[in-house]
């Protein structure tokens, strides 16, 4: 995405900067003072998504939240090489080591927060460092989907018209609103409606979220949960529809003393429809 057009009126703008990290030139944005959290959003979102979280915590934390390779205004390629969960956490990790700060905690929503513990895994940040993860996409789907739908996003990956296409489709079709709703179970506000609206009717974007859901496994990730010692916090909501309740248990089950915390009957942009209960949630698992 273009910074000097599509960026123009981005949220907190005047807080974003570039930064040359793992090979990538990444679009972050920075805030406040005292401990570092970094925060890591979802498949097929950007910075946009902690826009009124960000300015709660920054009066007390140092927050620092990057745009995703793949996504936005961060790119990326070849796509195959950025695009896996491993890889994903490998490109955190080299941006952390050029930002200098080391981060009290990570701070993930749905993909963002399995990015968060596979830096862990990885050994990107100590095993002190809390992770926090709301609406967490976490565990492999059930049955058959566990292959049919990767299958099915490499397949549409491979076609270099799709995103284009499906970026096409989503410019014309105008309401980011109802999609958003169906598929998320969320209401979310105007100023990022209007970011989604942009992220959707990009084909870059759409190709770096494609390649997401193509290239991880969730399967071969989800056995290893067992091996995090960081302090966790996992966040879901009654009402998301992307991720099912019994799977956020089963990760809960996995990883060794984890909290779960329920915000209500909110769908999977939770912190997006609640930013003070978020950030609330946020200040009060690390302190």
């Amino acid at each position: 995405m273009r910074w000097d057009s599509e960026g123009r009126d981005w949220p907190h703008r005047a807080h974003s900067r570039f930064i040359r990290a793992g090979g990538l030139t990444w679009h972050v944005q920075q805030m406040g003072d005292g401990p570092a959290l970094l925060l890591l959003h979802g498949t097929g979102a950007s910075t946009h998504s902690w826009h009124r979280v960000m300015p709660l915590l920054a009066q007390r934390f140092t927050v620092i939240a990057p745009d995703l390779p793949l996504h936005a205004f961060t790119g990326g390629e070849p796509v195959s090489a950025r695009a896996s969960l491993p890889a994903m956490a490998h490109a955190v990790a080299a941006l952390i080591e050029a930002t200098g700060i080391r981060p009290a905690a990570l701070v993930g929503h749905s993909a963002g927060a399995a990015i968060a513990l596979q830096a862990v895994l990885q050994g990107a940040v100590g095993q002190q460092t809390r992770v926090i993860g709301f609406n967490p996409a976490l565990m492999p789907f059930p049955g058959a989907a566990a292959q049919i739908f990767p299958g099915m996003a490499k397949m549409l990956l491979l076609n270099p018209l799709v995103p284009r296409v499906f970026a096409g489709v989503a410019k014309f079709a105008g309401d980011p609103a109802q999609f958003l709703e169906r598929s998320t179970g969320s209401r979310t506000d105007p100023v990022s409606l209007a970011c989604y609206g942009k992220l959707f009717a990009n084909h870059h974007h759409c190709r770096g979220a494609l390649a997401m859901m193509a290239h991880w496994d969730l399967e071969r990730f989800s056995r290893r949960l067992g091996d995090i010692a960081s302090p966790v916090l996992l966040v879901h909501s009654r009402g998301d529809l992307a991720v099912p309740m019994d799977s956020v248990e089963a990760a809960t089950a996995r990883i060794p003393g984890t909290r779960l915390e329920l915000m209500g009957d909110l769908g999977h942009l939770a912190h997006e429809e609640a930013p003070e209960l978020a950030a609330g949630l946020i200040a009060d698992f690390i302190r």
